[in-house]
Formats: C-alpha cells, sequence, structure tokens
C-alpha cells in the first residue's frame, strides 16, 4: 500500500490525526496555544477557519469580558474555538457559566490543578474539558476527576513553564495513558516534529509561538520583529537568584527587562536581609516586578522592557504569513516527511 494512503482514502496524516480532530470538531488536531493579549478574538477565529482548533485567553478577564470576547469570536468564526481558564482567577465558576452559556463546546483549565467542582460544573454544562498534565500520576488523576482530555506541556515552550522537556514528557506519559486523547506541546514548529509525535501516540499538537506573526495576530508590530529576529537560544526562563525567594519560570527573549529583573530581585533580597521588608513583602515586590509587563510587550510594542514571552521553537518563526498558509505549510512538511520515507523503502 502506498505508505501515504490508508483504508478509505484519507491520507495517513489525516489518520494519525483521526481521534483528536473527532474531539476538537476540527479538520486538524491542531490546538492554538492561549496567549494572553495574544489569543483573542481575530487569531482564534483565525485558526478555527482554517481548520484548527483556536482558544480564547481568558487571563484575567472579568466573566462580562469574557462573554464580549466569546460573542465577537462567534461573529468571525462558526467553527468551534475553546477557552482558556486560570485554575486560580477568583471568579472561576463565573467564566465556567459564561463559557457555557454561550454554547463554548471545550474549556481548557491551566495555571494549576483544577478543582474537582469547577470540572464537574463544565461537564455538567455540556463541554468537554481540557487539563494540563506535567507529570504521569497527575495525569491519571486528572483523567480519574473527569478531564475528557490532557495537553502534556514540555518546558520548551514559551510563558509560565514546568522543568520537563516535551522529549521526557511524551516519551513518560504517552505509552501510560490510553483513556482520553493526549496532545503534546512545547517546542513544535515544524510537521516533522508533529509527525513525530503523532506516530508515538499523540491524538494532536498545541503550538503558540509559530502562530504569533500571523497575520490575523494583532500582536504588536515590533512584538512580531522581535520574533522574527530571535532564535531558539535567545528564549530563556527567567531567573532565579535566591531558592528562599523563588521565581516562577517563564521563558521568553531575552532583553533589558531580563537583566534589570536580576538585578531587582539583588535589591530586594538585600532590603530583606537589612530587616527593611518582611520576608512576604520582599517576595511580593520580586512578583510584582513583571505586573503588566507583557501586555507592555504585545499590546505596546515595548520589546525592551515588558515581557516577550516566546517558545523554544522561535527560531522557526522567520516571516510574517496568514494562519492558513502556516498551518499548510506544517501540514506539507509532515506529508513530504511521510514520502520521504516511502521513498528510502
Amino acid at each position: 500500500m502506498d505508505a501515504l494512503a490508508a483504508p478509505g482514502g484519507a491520507d495517513t496524516l489525516d489518520a494519525l490525526m483521526t481521534r483528536g480532530a473527532a474531539f476538537l470538531g476540527t479538520r486538524h488536531a491542531i490546538l492554538g496555544g492561549a496567549m494572553s493579549w495574544v489569543s483573542e478574538r481575530n487569531l482564534v477565529a483565525a485558526l478555527s477557519n482554517a481548520g484548527a482548533f483556536g482558544v480564547i485567553a481568558c487571563g484575567a478577564m472579568t466573566p462580562e469580558r469574557l462573554a464580549e470576547e466569546i460573542a465577537a469570536t462567534q461573529a468571525l468564526t462558526d467553527k468551534p474555538f475553546g477557552v482558556n481558564l486560570i485554575t486560580m482567577h477568583p471568579q472561576l465558576a463565573a467564566l465556567v457559566d459564561v463559557c457555557l452559556a454561550a454554547r463554548v463546546g471545550h474549556i481548557v483549565f491551566a495555571g494549576g490543578i483544577p478543582p474537582t467542582p469547577a470540572i464537574r460544573q463544565a461537564k455538567e454544562g455540556g463541554a468537554q474539558v481540557i487539563c494540563f498534565a506535567p507529570a504521569v500520576a497527575l495525569a491519571k488523576k486528572l483523567v480519574r476527576s473527569g478531564a475528557d482530555a490532557l495537553v502534556i506541556e514540555g518546558s520548551e515552550a514559551g510563558g509560565h513553564i514546568g522543568p520537563v522537556s516535551l522529549n521526557v514528557l511524551a516519551q513518560e506519559i504517552l505509552p501510560q495513558v490510553r483513556d482520553v486523547p493526549v496532545f503534546v506541546a512545547g517546542g513544535i514548529g515544524r510537521g516533522e516534529a508533529i509527525l513525530s509525535y503523532l506516530e508515538m501516540g499523540a491524538a494532536g499538537v498545541q503550538l503558540g509561538t509559530r502562530f504569533v506573526c500571523a497575520t490575523e495576530c494583532v500582536a504588536h508590530p515590533d512584538f512580531k520583529r522581535a520574533f522574527i529576529r530571535g532564535a531558539a537560544r535567545d528564549a530563556m526562563p527567567s531567573a532565579q537568584v535566591d531558592a528562599s525567594f523563588p521565581v516562577i519560570p517563564v521563558r521568553a527573549l531575552q532583553n533589558a527587562g531580563t537583566r534589570r529583573f536580576v538585578e531587582h530581585q539583588v535589591k530586594v533580597i538585600r532590603r530583606f536581609q537589612a530587616g527593611e521588608l518582611s520576608k512576604e513583602a520582599a517576595q511580593l515586590e520580586i512578583e510584582h516586578f513583571w505586573a503588566g509587563a507583557l501586555r507592555r510587550a504585545v499590546v505596546e510594542g515595548d520589546i525592551e522592557n515588558g515581557s516577550v514571552m516566546a517558545g523554544q521553537s522561535v527560531g522557526m518563526v522567520t516571516r510574517e504569513q496568514p494562519v492558513a498558509e502556516i498551518i499548510a505549510e506544517l501540514l506539507a512538511q509532515a506529508r513530504a516527511a511521510l514520502a520521504a520515507r516511502r521513498a528510502r523503502s
């Protein structure tokens, strides 16, 4: 049989994506990573219209603001899309209600272990629940708690990251979790990688960094230019000066802000050691350094002082392209890899 063909005429790549695409209700099992200030109505709708699955980044939105964003997205696409909710949001239950009222089919819980009542609320309201799983034990626990699908995201990803690479997580989790679709994320920028993870058992993939320079993305032109100029080695986790004052690692392009963050930590810790600040106040002052920094970079274009969150796949972002063209390019790369394999056999 033709290595690119599968029974029924569907090509091998489509066959490998069948489970993930069926779960999402899309043509391709490609999730858009939820990026605050980036994953809004325009990019989300463009992804869904192109056959992938857009995801609104709720972030710190109020329920009223989220309702507006969902409605605006629905005005741009009649295709499925999801909403990413941060589990630590003080109005989490109200946000879930907003999604359900708008008939959003998939709710993605991120930023921590979702409370069981929130999972139950979403499922009883008719939504499919997607959760992030950074380890095998937690993956299995989330499935028992009712998660309908999982995302495993490696440390290569942009933004807040865990300590383990996708290469390792995929080997640990994909063979162990078969009950629900598992999507992989972190550092994926080409179709060959997508194909490899699908063949390992992933139901699909999630990409964020690759879509920042989409034509439809509303990010500031200077933010996009930083991505186009950036290399993998430029996207580094935020540095922690003292283990007594933990810093949640955030992968971003290095700039004047990241360098000043190290200096800021040193100064605050010295003030604590001198008795000028309590430990709690010092920790808060360290954490507040980046307040509003992502918005400054994405919306205002301050790429020197803002937080330019980017995954290590940033080096594979070389120009601004329409979403549909990016997806077509990724799929073509995967199919070319299959064709090359056939030629060698």
